[in-house]
């Protein structure tokens, strides 16, 4: 009888982790259900825990012309997520002792006129180097593709300044990256794309991963690739980014490569995290270095980069991140270390994907999250509008303002976005996406409490103006 008890024991608790696993896999797919359903998300998911998937799902279409649905295997690109492979692909050379971090730019390229300037300084976003994309807008030819070469020869003749003096702040730098992609190449003696072939993605048989700069041509086709699409306000429907004015970039960037351009799946992506987690490309101490802070965002939030991935402790744990986007794709591959839970969130019709990872890792925490649902406009009267007005803050201050009949929340930048009520005291954003603010009144209607629900997750507004 004494031999029972533990066996008795072990099966109920086995029972009891099954009914929880199988309760947060549904709770996952109410939510990303709904955002299909209210708020068109189009993508596929995949979560694991210590490695194991716990849930994967596809949701929506990976060509909307044909009605082609995406599936497990589906290709997308991964815009700024792929940085990290660059990353890793300098500290594998760093490794093999081809090259070191403390090297400077003009050491590789010394046609470029930018001084002092560490491959340290490139790998953390403090190098200042100017915006590549930014500079050649309307001075590249539109109808011709560029690739990395031609940027370099580009910032080497028109000699667009630094933002600030190496090391001084740090601020997210694509040039940085693609120069990174050039180093590698010129080091390696091969090409970006045959490099993390050769050196990640075989290895980790990442077998639906690439490099994919060549996609306008016909002759070079991913199979099962998840096309990428935005909404178009005209037409009311989703369509290619390339039929868009505003994006003629699309096409005469998409040659550059280092700071985008890695195409990938859900599964593919859990691979290369494990990879991460066990150090299996790179040494255990470049490893380490890599999802450690090596330049500070903001103190407040503790919130840091490595290299080629955020680094943030907050309530839930040491979290490792990174999002991306392009017109027609949002992404975002995030870890919580501490719990070690992997969430791969891909769209391809530019999707909320880091508030979603954010509702993704409340759920997988046990903490409540508020399920997507319908809002209805109703009517207020202007001046009731004027006692929520004022400055807020939670990670960061906003300020709720009312212009007219119609209250605007308002970000430091300037940024605007109306909201609608559709109860007294709750208003949604009026810009399609899952974001409320709910306010809480006191006998004087004057607020006494207030909370931002974003994709799901509550959050205390204090006021402070």
């Amino acid at each position: 009888m004494k031999k029972l008890i533990p066996v008795v024991l072990v099966f109920m608790l086995s029972c009891k982790g099954k009914n929880e696993s199988n309760k947060i896999t549904k709770t996952l797919d109410e939510y990303f259900t709904a955002q299909q359903h209210l708020y068109h998300f189009n993508g596929n998911v995949l979560v694991a825990e210590k490695g194991k998937i716990i849930f994967q799902k596809s949701y929506g279409f990976a060509d909307y012309k044909k009605e082609r649905l995406l599936n497990d295997s589906s290709v997308f690109e991964l815009a700024s997520v792929s940085k990290q492979f660059t990353a890793t692909a300098i500290l594998l050379l760093k490794d093999r002792g081809k090259l070191k971090l403390t090297d400077s730019l003009r050491y590789y390229f010394p046609e470029l006129p930018y001084y002092n300037i560490s491959l340290q300084q490139m790998l953390t976003h403090v190098s200042g180097l100017p915006d590549y994309e930014s500079a050649m807008t309307g001075k590249w030819n539109p109808d011709k593709v560029a690739f990395n070469a031609d940027m370099i020869a580009f910032l080497a003749n028109e000699k667009p300044p630094v933002y600030f003096a190496p090391g001084a702040k740090w601020l997210y730098s694509n040039t940085a990256y693609a120069i990174l992609a050039s180093i590698v190449e010129k080091v390696s003696g091969q090409t970006f794309a045959a490099f993390l072939a050769k050196n990640i993605f075989e290895p980790l048989s990442m077998t639906h991963s690439r490099v994919f700069n060549t996609r306008r041509s016909t002759s070079d086709t991913i199979a099962n690739y998840a096309y990428g699409y935005v909404f178009d306000d005209k037409q009311k429907k989703y369509v290619l980014p390339d039929s868009v004015p505003d994006l003629r970039f699309v096409y005469y960037l998409d040659g550059i490569q280092g700071d985008g351009i890695v195409n990938s799946t859900t599964g593919d992506l859990l691979k290369w995290d494990r990879a991460i987690k066990n150090h299996s490309i790179l040494s255990e101490e470049s490893q380490k270095a890599m999802i450690t802070g090596q330049s500070i965002i903001d103190t407040a939030r503790n919130y840091r980069y490595g290299y080629g991935l955020f680094v943030e402790k907050n309530e839930l744990g040491n979290i490792i991140s990174h999002s991306g986007g392009w017109p027609g794709y949002a992404t975002m591959l995030t870890r919580n270390i501490d719990k070690d839970f992997t969430i791969i969130i891909l769209s391809n019709n530019e999707s909320h994907t880091g508030g979603m990872s954010i509702a993704v890792q409340h759920i997988l925490a046990g903490n409540p999250v508020v399920m997507p649902t319908t809002h209805k406009a109703i009517l207020l009267d202007s001046n009731a509008l004027e006692a929520f007005t004022g400055v807020y803050k939670a990670n960061s201050e906003l300020t709720i303002e009312r212009r007219g009949t119609q209250l605007f929340r308002i970000l430091p930048n300037g940024a605007a976005t109306a909201l609608s009520p559709e109860s007294s005291t709750h208003f949604f954003y009026d810009d399609g996406s899952d974001r409320q603010i709910q306010f809480e009144m006191d006998s004087n209607n004057k607020v006494r409490k207030a909370w931002v629900i974003a994709f799901g997750v509550k959050t205390e507004l204090i006021k402070i103006k």
